[in-house]
């Protein structure tokens, strides 16, 4: 559910920077470290706005990909730990440890 808010959030962003470049068609100077160009406002805002979303998907699908790979490392280690408490659990007491 908190997915599809922010997927409904992202795209009201989206469509008010749209609408905010619809009525701004105005040219605007975008200085790159060597170069320079001049763009009307709607493709620089579409530009900025779809690269700020790629990137930050590309971060947080990084932090829950390394989440899910240490989450199924706990869940191994877990189900080893479990495991072993199940044996030594069934194997009888030897004379040795009662005394």
């Amino acid at each position: 559910m908190k997915s599809f808010i922010a997927i409904v959030i992202v795209g009201l962003f989206f469509v008010l920077a749209l609408l905010f470049g619809a009525k701004n068609e105005q040219i605007v100077t975008v200085s790159y470290f060597i170069a320079e160009g001049q763009y009307r406002l709607p493709v620089v805002l579409a530009v900025v706005f779809f690269s700020g979303f790629v990137i930050s998907w590309l971060f947080a699908a990084y932090y829950i990909l390394k989440f899910k790979i240490k989450l199924r490392k706990n869940k191994k280690q877990i189900a080893q730990l479990t495991e072993q408490l199940l044996e030594q659990q069934s194997q009888p007491m030897s004379q040795d440890t009662v005394a």
